[in-house]
């Protein structure tokens, strides 16, 4: 069923800044409150937009967001379904969960890092401070993580390693996603910008064992608000 009038009457619009956050708590509240059941069909991005007065993309980066909680999953040519009414224990981020991705990428962007620090040419370390210097002041959410994933790419390819550079290549969507439903659940994007800067600094000044050491301050505070999320996701 779609989502019903007696649902969307009487909400409001949102347009707070963080726009999709809102409309992901709106959305999640619903579904945990039992005010949409498991096996209801969410309205169109575009009822959904209209709805809460923000643009498609808002409303995209929210529904992606429930997707990865285990909420809700989109059937190509039928819409969004809810097929849960608590969240999982874990993020679903495509063909990997949250938790084996965290447990795998300090084994590798830290020793990539550190490379990148003795191997990186010219040329790689400008294409790393214009990611850099673009993603601190980008507003739009969904560009943002598609520079975040962008950045650690850029990292990988910059130690000469080439299964660095695969790997990383390979788990980059889910990096993507999982950038995407942290910075929306916990607001670590202007954090994550600092933290990317002090990577960059240390990889520009040839300090290998300072931007292994910048990274894996970076990924921890990653896996600490997936941790926060996940715990929220199992109360």
């Amino acid at each position: 069923m779609n989502l019903s009038d007696s649902w969307t009457a009487g909400q409001q619009q949102i347009v707070r800044v963080s726009a999709a956050e809102s409309v992901f708590k709106a959305i999640r509240a619903a579904i945990e409150g039992g005010e949409l059941a498991i096996g209801s069909k969410l309205s169109s991005e575009a009822a959904l937009a209209q709805q809460y007065g923000v643009s498609r993309s808002v409303v995209r980066e929210a529904l992606r967001s429930c997707t990865a909680l285990g909420l809700t999953a989109t059937q190509t040519g039928k819409g969004t379904f809810v097929v849960a009414s608590r969240a999982t224990g874990d993020l679903v981020l495509g063909a990997y969960s949250a938790r084996s991705l965290m447990e795998a990428r300090p084994h590798i962007e830290v020793p990539a890092a550190e490379l990148a620090a003795r191997r990186r040419t010219a040329e790689q370390l400008e294409q790393l401070r214009g990611i850099v210097a673009t993603m601190e002041e980008e507003d739009d959410p969904e560009i943002w993580v598609s520079l975040d994933a962008s950045f650690h790419a850029a990292i990988a390819r910059a130690s000469g390693n080439g299964v660095f550079e695969q790997v990383v290549h390979e788990i980059r969507g889910a990096m993507a996603k999982q950038s995407e439903t942290i910075n929306l659940m916990t607001g670590r994007q202007r954090q994550s910008d600092i933290e990317h800067q002090r990577i960059l600094n240390a990889i520009a000044h040839g300090f290998a064992t300072e931007a292994g050491h910048a990274m894996a301050v970076h990924l921890s505070a990653v896996d600490d608000a997936l941790t926060l999320i996940m715990g929220d996701s199992t109360e």
